[in-house]
C-alpha cells in the first residue's frame, strides 16, 4: 500500500460505522437492537429505538407511551435521535476518504481526520442525548414500578465514540507519515 500509515484510523473508522449503522436500524425496524428496554424481558417486553418503539411505525420524533413522558422537551429529543444515521454517514465518508488516502495521496487521509472529527463530535452529541432521553425514561418508568434498563443500542453509540477517538487520532498522526516510495537511483 502506498500510504500505511492511514490504515489503523481507516479501520476504526470503518469499526465506527458499522456500529452506527447497527445503532441507526433499531427498533423498531430491528428488534435485536434498542435503547431502552420496559417490561420483564420476553415477547411483551416494550423497546425504545431511534426511529420508534415495539409496534410503532417509523418516523423521527415519538412519544412514549407513558403519561409521565410525554412532554415537548423529550418529545423534542426524540427527534434528535436522526444524528444517530448522520453521523454514521460522517463516519462512511471519513472511511471512503480514508481509503483514498491509503491508495493514492495524503490529502485522503487529511479529509478523513477531519470528517472523523466531525463524526467524533457528532457521536458525542448523540450519545450524551441518548443517555439522559433514555437515563429520564428509565427512572420514570421504574418510579411507576416498572422494569426499565439499558438497551445494547447506547453500548453501541459508546463503542463507536470509541473507535472515532482512535480513528481520529491515528489518521491525525498518519497525515504526517511516509507517503512517497522511495526511487532507486541507478548510474
Amino acid at each position: 500500500m502506498a500510504a500505511s500509515p492511514a490504515i489503523p484510523g481507516l479501520f476504526f473508522c470503518f469499526a465506527a460505522m458499522v456500529l452506527l449503522i447497527f445503532a441507526s436500524v433499531a427498533v423498531p425496524t430491528w428488534s435485536k437492537v434498542s435503547f431502552l428496554n420496559v417490561g420483564a424481558p420476553g415477547a411483551n417486553q416494550l423497546k425504545y429505538g431511534i426511529f420508534g418503539f415495539t409496534g410503532s411505525s417509523t418516523n423521527v420524533g415519538y412519544h412514549f407511551t407513558n403519561n409521565h413522558l410525554n412532554s415537548t422537551i423529550l418529545h423534542n429529543l426524540t427527534k434528535t435521535l436522526i444524528l444517530h444515521p448522520i453521523a454514521a454517514g460522517l463516519a462512511g465518508l471519513a472511511f471512503f476518504f480514508g481509503l483514498c488516502g491509503a491508495a493514492y495521496h495524503r490529502a485522503g487521509t487529511i479529509i478523513m481526520t477531519l470528517l472523523s472529527g466531525l463524526a467524533l463530535l457528532t457521536t458525542f452529541v448523540v450519545w450524551v442525548i441518548d443517555m439522559i432521553l433514555f437515563g429520564i425514561a428509565r427512572q420514570r418508568y421504574r418510579n411507576d414500578g416498572m422494569r426499565a434498563q439499558y438497551g445494547n443500542g447506547n453500548w453501541l453509540t459508546l463503542g463507536a465514540l470509541v473507535a472515532l477517538l482512535l480513528g481520529f487520532c491515528f489518521s491525525a498522526c498518519g497525515i504526517f507519515g511516509h507517503y512517497r516510495r522511495r526511487r532507486d537511483v541507478v548510474y
